[in-house]
C-alpha cells in the first residue's frame, strides 16, 4: 500500500483576508463539517499519520477546530496547522492543550499582503501565544517569511520587513541580524522549537500561466495528496480550485480513487518524469525537484 507523508485537508476555503499573492477561490464558499471531516480519516487512515488543515482558507476561522484537533487525536493523527496569524487571540483556546497538534506555520508575510495597519501588534499577539504554548505543550512554531526578492534579499532596502524582523531579533536575542542569516540557510533557529522561515514569494498554479515542455517531477500522489471542504480530491495542496478533480470521497472510497485512471497516469508520469496533466505543466514549483529526483 501506498504511503503518504502528508494529507492536506481543507477544512475551510474561507479566508478573512484577502492577500495579494493568493487568489480568491471561485469555489463556493464552505466549512467542512464533522462528519465528513471523520469520514475523511477513516478513508485515510492507513496512508498516513499527519494532516495539514489546508489549501486555501484560513483554518483558524472554522468554528470547530478544536473538536477536529480532538478527533485527529483520537485517531493517531498528528496535526499541522498553517495560518496567517490574525486570528490567534480569537482561536487560542482552540489550540491549547491540544495533543494533536504538531506544528502551527504562522505566514507573517500575508500582513503586506493586505492593506490592514497595526504591523507590532500583530506580530506581539503571535510572540505572546508562542510562548504562552510553549509553557504548556511541545510543538514546533514557525515564523514564515515567504517574500524574498530575487536576490534574496528579505526586503530590508524596502522597509517591508524591517518592523517584523525587529521585533523578532528583540524577542529572541539574536546575535547578528537575521539579514545577514538568509543567503547562508533557507530555515533560522530562534529558539528551541522556534524558527524563522524565508523563501520567494509562491505563486499559485494556473491554467492561464505558459506551458513549459512538462519534463520534472512531483511529489503529489506520491508523499502527499489533499481533500477539498466539498471533498473533492486533487494530487497536491497546489490545486487550489480543484482542476484536477480525481474523484469525490462522498460517492467513492479514497483508495478506489487512487486506482482511476487519472490518478494512476498522474503517479506513473511523474515516475518518468512527465508532467501529465495541462496543470502540472504550468506550475513553477515543480521545476524546484529537478528531473532526477528519486
Amino acid at each position: 500500500m501506498r504511503k503518504f507523508k502528508k494529507f492536506y485537508i481543507e477544512i475551510t476555503n474561507v479566508c478573512n483576508l484577502a492577500c495579494s499573492f493568493c487568489p480568491e477561490t471561485k469555489r463556493q464558499a464552505g466549512f467542512m463539517n464533522k462528519e465528513t471531516f471523520t469520514n475523511i480519516l477513516d478513508q485515510i487512515k492507513p496512508y498516513t499519520e499527519y494532516l495539514y488543515f489546508h489549501v486555501k482558507g484560513e483554518p483558524l476561522l472554522h468554528p470547530e477546530l478544536d473538536l477536529f484537533l480532538d478527533i485527529s487525536y483520537e485517531k493517531g493523527f498528528k496535526v499541522n496547522i498553517t495560518t496567517n496569524g490574525t486570528l490567534i487571540n480569537q482561536a487560542k483556546h482552540k489550540l491549547l492543550l491540544k495533543p494533536a497538534l504538531r506544528q502551527i506555520n504562522f505566514s507573517l508575510h500575508s500582513f503586506d499582503g493586505n492593506t490592514i495597519n497595526g504591523k507590532e501588534v500583530y506580530i506581539n499577539n503571535i510572540l505572546t501565544f508562542i510562548k504562552e504554548i510553549q509553557e504548556k505543550q511541545n510543538i514546533i512554531l514557525s515564523l514564515r517569511l515567504w517574500n524574498l526578492t530575487k536576490d534574496n534579499d528579505i526586503n530590508i532596502k524596502e522597509n517591508k520587513n524591517r518592523i517584523i524582523l525587529e521585533m523578532i531579533e528583540k524577542e529572541y536575542n539574536l546575535s547578528e541580524p537575521i539579514k545577514d542569516m538568509v543567503t547562508a540557510v533557507r530555515g533560522i533557529k530562534l529558539a528551541d522549537n522556534i524558527y524563522l522561515n524565508h523563501e520567494h514569494e509562491f505563486r499559485w498554479p494556473d491554467l492561464k500561466e505558459a506551458e513549459d515542455d512538462g519534463i520534472g517531477f512531483c511529489y503529489g500522489l506520491r508523499n502527499q495528496a489533499a481533500i477539498l471542504v466539498d471533498g473533492t480530491v486533487v494530487p497536491c495542496c497546489l490545486d487550489g480550485e480543484g482542476i484536477i478533480n480525481l474523484g469525490n470521497i462522498h460517492d467513492t472510497h479514497f483508495s478506489e480513487i487512487l486506482k482511476f485512471q487519472r490518478a494512476e497516469d498522474i503517479y506513473k508520469g511523474f515516475s518518468e518524469r512527465v508532467a501529465v496533466e495541462e496543470l502540472c505543466r504550468k506550475c513553477g514549483y515543480r521545476k524546484k525537484f529537478g528531473v532526477n529526483v528519486v
